[in-house]
């Protein structure tokens, strides 16, 4: 009759042990004289080995407990950048906050930089596809924006220039798209009116050539004087500025037939 007792018993010992066990990984040894740095480089072993959770144990405590260490700053960093690691909607949410706090804690520290470009790493990981909702995408090119302001001389500037660009790319894609469906109903105006915004917000926009085509077609089958005469230069524009383009051939000829009809009018 004792058996099972005895048997439950062992069972919760062993798993007392077990947790035990779990729970000394991340305490420090107690003759440990510098255990900010002991933390900071078990933190700093397990984030290398991509255990997010584990490495996040460690860098949690030195910013909960040791608020006059020096790994502090770094330890909030790479909190941050675990749960960017992670790569859940949820952890990026995390992560956003985690470089936030770091900007209002540390404010003039040298890491400052890298803090507002993981901020904006956070943000422009949730972008959703061009033919969804925008929100993330303009909140990671707001943060950018702030970026490029504050820290012109950054050593990670073209990293953060590269992501403004995919950003604003993202952005002008589904202004585009939005253009290009009015322009596919034959809603030239509405098309016309999308085209010139997407060009006003984003001149360098990388698909600009399709922007350039559909907004002189769209103005072409408005078919007035004054239309084909401003489509015109926006041909010329797509000629002049890509050397590849699925458009250039279809421009060359538009080109071709305006400039014709103009002279044939002399």
């Amino acid at each position: 009759m004792m058996r099972p007792v005895r048997f439950a018993v062992a069972a919760l010992a062993l798993g007392l042990a077990v947790t035990a066990c779990g729970s000394s990984r991340n305490q420090v040894p107690p003759a440990s004289a510098q255990a900010d740095q002991f933390l900071y480089d078990r933190g700093s072993e397990a984030f290398k080995d991509r255990k997010w959770i584990q490495a996040r144990e460690y860098y949690r405590q030195i910013v909960d407990n040791y608020p006059q260490s020096t790994y502090r700053p770094d330890a909030k960093l790479a909190v941050g950048d675990s749960y960017i690691g992670e790569h859940t909607s949820e952890a990026l949410v995390l992560a956003a906050n985690e470089f936030r706090e770091f900007l209002t804690f540390y404010p003039t520290s040298p890491r400052a930089d890298y803090a507002q470009f993981r901020l904006a790493t956070a943000l422009a990981e949730q972008m959703l596809a061009a033919e969804r909702d925008q929100t993330n995408t303009r909140e990671a090119v707001k943060e950018l924006r702030v970026f490029l302001e504050r820290y012109p001389n950054s050593a990670i500037l073209p990293e953060a220039r590269a992501l403004f660009r995919k950003a604003m790319d993202r952005l002008s894609e589904a202004g585009y798209r939005v253009g290009f469906f009015y322009y596919r109903n034959r809603y030239w105006a509405g098309a016309i009116d999308r085209f010139k915004e997407v060009l006003k917000a984003d001149p360098e926009f990388t698909n600009r050539d399709a922007v350039y085509f559909h907004l002189a077609e769209s103005l072409l089958r408005l078919n007035t004087e004054a239309s084909k005469a401003e489509a015109l230069p926006y041909y010329e524009r797509l000629l002049k500025e890509f050397e590849q383009s699925s458009y250039l051939e279809s421009a060359r000829r538009r080109v071709e037939e305006l400039k014709g009809a103009t002279e044939a009018q002399r």
